[in-house]
């Protein structure tokens, strides 16, 4: 057992050959295949150790990393990875070991598969409960274009309760292609059911025996009325008693498991029968995340990823206090529900599996009667909140922006277009940095703005942030708050529970010619941007509804409107002002600071605001190239 993270790179000599040769892998005998296991997971603990990131998952797959490479070909053989945490040791074995170092920087590895990183990427993944609808499109392909390729799905026991994932279940359970979909269980979120009994079964189902004996008998009794379907249940039943794969099986799959995921030689030879099998196969494994290293197994959800190893400051330099951080948006709308909850008990807390990341830990623990966590399904957790609003309770649902797309249909259909009492707390909005495009959450304001009903905030600051929550819940209807990763710009916090009235932006600076409109956190390079442009500067906080009167009474006063956004240009708010622009018939040139038409890659979050033009510097370059335009047209 590992207790503390290397700072030297450890000695791997299996790995080392690898490198140069991953067609090795299929050769090792089974005492190497436990040493490279051994090597991986050192070497990966040291690679985080330096960049930061996901490692607890990819921990608890070392072994199955090792043993899909050993027995299958790839990457003619596909693996598809569900969300992709759990792969970083796939890529140390296929060929990006030396470039560890750049995992989540800019132009560096992505932390998660990626189609033009490597042909063992099968699939782009970021995203839950994908890998077995993708898996089954390629196995179909495959079999369409008379291609003889194994392409297994591996999806972990959070993912497999995305209602997706079972779409794709029963979907191939009635196609039959030719597929393997490995559960990996890390939380025991299926069943309870291990043990011995349950281990000998799950050898006796993986043998090749009773494959052999379970295809033949099938054939057999098939021809005789009535005795296959009652062998059937007969296995169903004894397989029932002591696993929890019934569920797959009657979806038409060939379960088999649970098995130990850290008994290497065990999943090769399992491995190695299934991969002779034809129709959907489906492999149930147990594995600890964050395996074989202490602190790691200890706390799984803390060590679910880790910021890079610092060097130790000097002792001079320990004394110095340290600047007080500003507290994370997430904590400010943990904080606000709390307080709120206090004062009101027909308010419930909803979160599709991101208490943690929501900042509900303390909310969960005070109110757990108020509060749902309902795992990876983000449409259930939308329209669950509806149906809380037709009856009285006052749902928050705390959901990422990027997870809400998911549940879209939900939110037009079952909220909006019943005009119900639901609040949206939509947390990192705009750009998260590392984890990259697959996160980012940089459409909401647009495919938000054009649901009627819909009442829309952007705080620029973490006060502002509170007290528009407390504006969107008094509304009686829908009504979303979009905040950011990270901390806040560390203003003063009112601890009260007064709302900001909703659709009034403010002056923050006054000035000549240009005026700067900023939706959401970019405040700050707005206010530089003024210095240097003497430009006037207003906190619009409302996308939805507009401040009209405040628009047409600084579009009176100055030749051109710079509207400032951490969302696509495309149908944000600066879209929202442009159009009302050209409705009111005001005579002022509009331009957007947004989000480009692209996505942006992985990097550290400042960075990607660099790389989308969100600084003062792009503020200004876009003011100069403006207001000449839009002086000569006043000519």
């Amino acid at each position: 057992m590992i207790e503390d993270l290397p700072t030297t790179r450890p000695a791997s000599p299996l790995m080392d050959q690898l490198s140069s040769d991953l067609t090795l892998l299929g050769q090792l005998e089974s005492h190497d295949l436990i040493r490279l296991a051994d090597e991986l997971r050192h070497d990966l603990l040291y690679a985080v150790a330096g960049t930061g990131g996901h490692f607890g998952a990819g921990l608890g797959v070392v072994e199955l990393t090792v043993a899909l490479h050993h027995v299958f070909n790839t990457p003619h053989d596909r693996i598809v990875w569900d969300v992709g945490h759990q792969t970083y040791p796939h890529k140390m074995l296929t060929g990006r070991r030396d470039r560890m170092s750049t995992m989540r920087q800019l132009e560096g590895l992505s932390g998660f598969p990626k189609r033009s990183e490597s042909p063992f990427d099968t699939f782009g993944v970021g995203h839950s409960s994908t890998s077995i609808s993708a898996a089954m499109g390629m196995a179909l392909a495959a079999q369409k274009q008379g291609i003889d390729r194994k392409v297994i799905a591996v999806i972990g026991d959070g993912a497999i309760t995305g209602g997706m994932a079972f779409e794709a279940l029963a979907h191939a359970g009635h196609e039959r292609p030719n597929m393997l979909v490995i559960l990996n269980d890390n939380q025991m979120s299926i069943g309870h059911n291990t043990g011995g009994l349950a281990t000998y079964f799950a050898k006796i189902w993986a043998s090749k025996t009773y494959i052999a004996l379970r295809e033949g008998s099938k054939k057999l009794l098939e021809h005789v009325r009535g005795a296959w379907d009652l062998a059937k249940k007969t296995e169903e039943h004894m397989k029932g008693m002591v696993a929890p794969g019934t569920m797959f099986e009657e979806l038409g799959w060939h379960y088999i498991g649970p098995l130990d995921g850290h008994d290497l030689p065990q999943l090769v030879s399992t491995l190695k029968i299934m991969s002779e099998l034809k129709g959907p196969q489906f492999l149930h494994i147990r594995t600890i995340k964050g395996k074989g290293f202490a602190p790691a197994e200890r706390d799984p959800i803390g060590y679910h990823a880790i910021n890079k190893l610092e060097p130790a400051k000097p002792v001079s330099d320990a004394v110095v206090a340290a600047k007080p951080k500003a507290p994370k948006y997430q904590d400010v709308f943990g904080q606000w529900l709390c307080d709120l909850a206090t004062q009101d008990d027909r308010v419930v807390g909803i979160t599709p599996a991101m208490c943690e990341g929501s900042g509900m830990v303390h909310y969960a623990s005070q109110f757990p009667d108020r509060f749902y966590d309902v795992a990876i399904a983000e449409q259930h957790a939308v329209t669950l909140a509806a149906g809380m609003a037709c009856d009285g309770l006052k749902p928050v649902l705390a959901i990422y922006s990027t997870f809400l797309q998911r549940g879209y249909d939900q939110l037009i259909h079952d909220i909006a277009l019943q005009d119900l009492d639901v609040t949206l707390a939509i947390d990192r909005a705009g750009l998260v940095g590392q984890d990259g495009p697959t996160h980012h959450g940089t459409f909401d304001l647009s495919y938000l703005r054009c649901i009627p009903n819909m009442v829309i905030g952007a705080p620029s600051d973490e006060n502002q942030c509170r007290h528009m929550l407390q504006s969107a819940w008094l509304h009686e209807g829908p009504a979303a708050i979009r905040y950011p990763r990270g901390e806040g710009r560390g203003v003063p916090i009112d601890s009260s529970l007064a709302p900001l009235t909703i659709g009034k932006g403010e002056v923050v600076r006054e000035g000549q010619d240009i005026a700067i409109l900023n939706f959401g956190v970019l405040l700050d390079q707005a206010l530089i941007a003024a210095e240097t442009l003497n430009a006037s500067v207003i906190d619009m906080r409302w996308v939805k509804p507009l401040d009209e009167a405040l628009i047409l009474s600084v579009a009176e006063r100055h030749h051109c409107l710079i509207t400032l956004e951490e969302n696509a240009i495309a149908g944000g708010a600066g879209s929202s002002v442009a159009e009302f622009i050209a409705q009111s018939g005001a005579s002022c040139t509009v331009r957007h600071i947004g989000i480009p038409d692209t996505f942006i890659a992985h990097a550290g979050q400042g960075e990607c605001r660099q790389l989308a033009g969100l600084t003062a510097e792009a503020i200004v370059a876009a003011a100069q190239t403006s207001v000449p335009m839009a002086s000569q047209q006043t000519l």
